[in-house]
């Protein structure tokens, strides 16, 4: 992952990279938010519907991770989060604790709000309804930054579409289509309008191509260097290292300042 992030351009001269497990103060502070938090609101979040759903029974972790989540945002005094549109609502919960903790103990966290690029969420491959994502057991459904131009090409040859052969842009109607627009829009920068008019007279199969390519293009120099990455494993270890010291003194005067407020003397 730490190769994966560095491949895709974050800059650690720039920003803190580091392992959340390595700085103890997200923890002690998801416990604080926690007794702030009603189990009938953590019961309605996305991933617990989903994914108890799948498993019939729900971890205590996966119930209350979105508690966690939001005392990683909360913790820096993060103003601005950079999410999908399937985490918005987790980002919600991060601004009502916020709000709630503020209200008990006076004014400590900001309010952060949500940052979306154009593209708000990457479809399956195989299943348009639901977002693309790492652990669907549908190999094909998935691309991976570190796939091959091979699997790439074999994974949106094998994307479901439709019996229509031209190539528009209409998520209700289409969404298989659709999904590959934006994907193709994604990775060229192009908007989904322009990828459209582009793609004017061109079938559906012809078009996988033309996206195939395009996220081959867009993706493979980054493989490149996450390969390259990975195999200098001291330097990914020191990056973290650092990383995660710079992290605990940015968290620490702030888990302070909580527990003086909440009466932890």
């Amino acid at each position: 992952m730490a190769a994966s992030l560095l491949a895709i351009g974050i800059d650690p001269q720039r920003c803190i990279l580091f392992q959340q497990s390595q700085v103890s103060e997200h923890t002690e502070l998801s416990w604080i938010l926690s007794c702030l938090t009603s189990m009938p609101r953590l019961r309605h979040l996305p991933q617990w519907k989903m994914k108890s759903k799948q498993k019939n029974e729900g971890s205590v972790g996966l119930y209350t991770y979105p508690v966690l989540q939001a005392a990683d945002i909360l913790l820096y005094k993060a103003t601005h989060v950079p999410v999908g549109e399937d985490q918005v609502q987790h980002l919600e919960l991060a601004q009502d604790l916020a709000r709630i903790f503020n209200n008990h103990y006076g004014e400590v966290f900001p309010e952060p709000r949500a940052l979306l690029s154009s593209t708000r969420k990457v479809k399956s491959l195989r299943d348009p309804s639901s977002k693309m994502s790492k652990s669907d057991p549908q190999k094909l459904a998935t691309v991976s930054l570190t796939d091959s131009p091979d699997d790439v090409a074999l994974k949106i040859r094998r994307a479901v579409t439709d019996f229509t052969s031209e190539v528009t842009y209409d998520p209700e109607a289409r969404p298989g289509v659709s999904n590959l627009v934006s994907i193709h829009a994604a990775v060229s920068g192009l908007s989904v309008e322009e990828v459209v008019r582009q793609a004017e007279g061109v079938d559906t199969g012809r078009y996988k191509q033309v996206v195939a390519d395009a996220v081959v293009e867009r993706l493979e120099p980054i493989r490149t260097e996450i390969q390259r990455l990975r195999d200098d494993r001291a330097h990914l270890e020191d990056v973290l290292q650092r990383g995660a010291q710079k992290a605990r003194e940015l968290a620490s005067p702030v888990l302070k300042e909580v527990r003086q407020r909440v009466g932890f003397h």
